[in-house]
């Protein structure tokens, strides 16, 4: 798997809502998704980031990989930070968005394996 950390100019993280009937609905989460067979977890997150936010990233940088484990699978899971992108962020795929500052992040319903990205962030943007 693979996740952006999309910052703003103010400083303010994006973060998507689960939806439908996908497990853990209704959580919040850094948007990407899964790494395809003979894809870089960079070129899956920039195909993720365009299906689901309409965006073209312009760079990433490698925060931090960790695996999670959830009760019926292990998830390796990538973290990038993204800064900047073209076209404005849009909820392509319907779900919704909400732009936090960091400091809040903690207050979010965020999924399970994206919390101890927080802890990463806080030291990144104190």
């Amino acid at each position: 798997m693979a996740a952006g950390i999309l910052r703003d100019g103010a400083g303010r993280i994006l973060l998507a809502e689960r939806t439908g009937d996908a497990a853990f609905a209704g959580l919040w989460e850094f948007p990407g998704g899964k790494v395809d067979d003979g894809e870089t977890a960079e070129s899956a997150l920039a195909r993720e980031l365009n299906e689901e936010l309409g965006i073209t990233i312009i760079g990433c940088e490698h925060l931090l990989s960790l695996d999670h484990d959830y009760p019926d699978r292990v998830v390796r899971l990538h973290f990038y930070l993204v800064e900047r992108w073209r076209n404005p962020v849009q909820a392509v795929a319907g779900q919704q968005l909400r732009w936090v500052v960091p400091d809040v992040l903690a207050e979010n319903e965020l999924l399970p394996a994206d919390r101890p990205v927080m802890q990463a962030l806080r030291h990144l943007w104190p």
